[in-house]
């Protein structure tokens, strides 16, 4: 419980500016693609520290939770100073240091929740992802408020960030399964990437990232241009993007009682089903735009979890960290394409087209998993 409430705060970071990008668009006269690399250096800036993490072996090295601890801080701080600098350069380099600092925070989550679990590890690294998931929410909710400028939107979600971390490292604990520290030996990595059921695990996962952090970062925008009022955009984004906390848990069972591979593929489909139909769907009545969406929003996280799960079952546990980070790394570099593309075929053909070039991600990454569960 304590982890999945670290989660909720510490990942708080992650989506803050696109929480209020209407108010820093107006605020240093940004154009959108502009807009849109507030975003896309946060990816960067996770790929670049997820890499060195696994590189050095500093995943399996440090104790998790103090690791978890340092990136919260890190990244607080880092957040904190798009306030002080107050200027889209500044802007730019804090946020890709928000991004280095939350691949500390991320992977070793999902280390420690897999430590205390041998049975029902789905269920339990499905609820991680449910926190990850309403704490990426969660600036939009405190946007939703109402009468926020976004420097205190920026502050608050700084604050529940470091509060985040220092929960877990005052008030976690290890399970039972926790492995021994490991020595550093850029070896693992080789043993890693041969492993073929690491390899179709991180296909599965690469082709849920060509989606869901592009509908994630562009979802407010989207219903900004269906509602007149920004306030409700806020809160549809909010939950949209928060109705994945329940498809995670959903699949988590569902992952548990059937195959990993078999609940990561139905969602896949599903999520790309919603991903075809929804941009479309603009100009629909409103109750019909907002149930797709949280239908879309259920489904487009509801996967994830399985790909870690995967993992923390096929690699040695020494080196479980560095495993996740290896393919959290690689999939986050996926996440750059999409986040600058949509916004451009947006402005070219609409939400519709914008959304639909999702779509083969979940795909192929369906395919990836019915591999995995033949044997191919």
């Amino acid at each position: 419980m304590i982890l999945a409430v670290t989660l909720v705060l510490a990942m708080s970071t992650w989506f803050s500016t696109a929480a209020v990008l209407g108010q820093l668009r107006e605020a240093w006269d940004l154009s959108r693609t502009e807009a849109s690399w507030l975003t896309i250096v946060v990816q960067l800036g996770f790929v670049v520290g997820a890499v060195v993490l696994a590189a050095t072996n500093l995943a399996d090295r440090i104790a998790p939770r103090r690791l978890i601890l340092l990136g919260a801080g890190g990244a607080a701080l880092a957040n904190a100073a798009v306030v002080a600098g107050d200027s889209y350069a500044i802007a730019i380099v804090a946020r890709a240091l928000t991004g280095g600092f939350l691949a500390g925070v991320y992977p070793p989550s999902l280390k420690v929740m897999s430590s205390w679990y041998r049975t029902g590890r789905g269920f339990a690294l499905g609820v991680m992802i449910a926190a990850l998931t309403v704490g990426s929410a969660l600036p939009h909710l405190l946007n939703a408020a109402g009468g926020l400028r976004w420097e205190a939107t920026l502050l608050l979600a700084s604050g529940l960030t470091l509060l985040g971390g220092l929960l877990a490292d005052l008030l976690g604990r290890d399970g039972p399964y926790t492995s021994s520290g490991a020595v550093f030996d850029p070896g693992q990595l080789r043993a890693i990437v041969a492993n073929r059921d690491f390899r179709l695990a991180s296909a599965g996962y690469f082709g849920h990232m060509w989606e869901l952090y592009a509908m994630w970062a562009w979802i407010a925008a989207f219903y900004g241009d269906v509602f007149t009022s920004t306030r409700a955009a806020s809160v549809v984004a909010f939950a949209v993007i928060g109705a994945g906390g329940l498809g995670s848990v959903h699949a988590g069972r569902m992952s548990d009682r059937l195959t990993r591979s078999e609940a990561a593929a139905l969602a896949m489909r599903w999520s790309a089903s919603a991903a075809v139909v929804t941009g479309f769907l603009v100009d629909a009545p409103k109750p019909i735009v907002v149930g797709v969406g949280l239908f879309w929003g259920f489904w487009v996280v509801a996967d994830s979890a399985q790909f870690s799960t995967i993992v923390t079952e096929v690699i040695d546990p020494r080196y479980v960290g560095t495993a996740l980070t290896v393919q959290l790394a690689t999939g986050f570099v996926l996440t750059v394409f999409t986040i600058f593309l949509v916004p451009v075929v947006r402005d070219a053909h609409g939400w519709g087209w914008a959304f639909l070039l999702l779509a083969p991600g979940p795909v192929l990454g369906a395919l990836a998993m019915r591999s995995l569960r033949s044997g191919f």
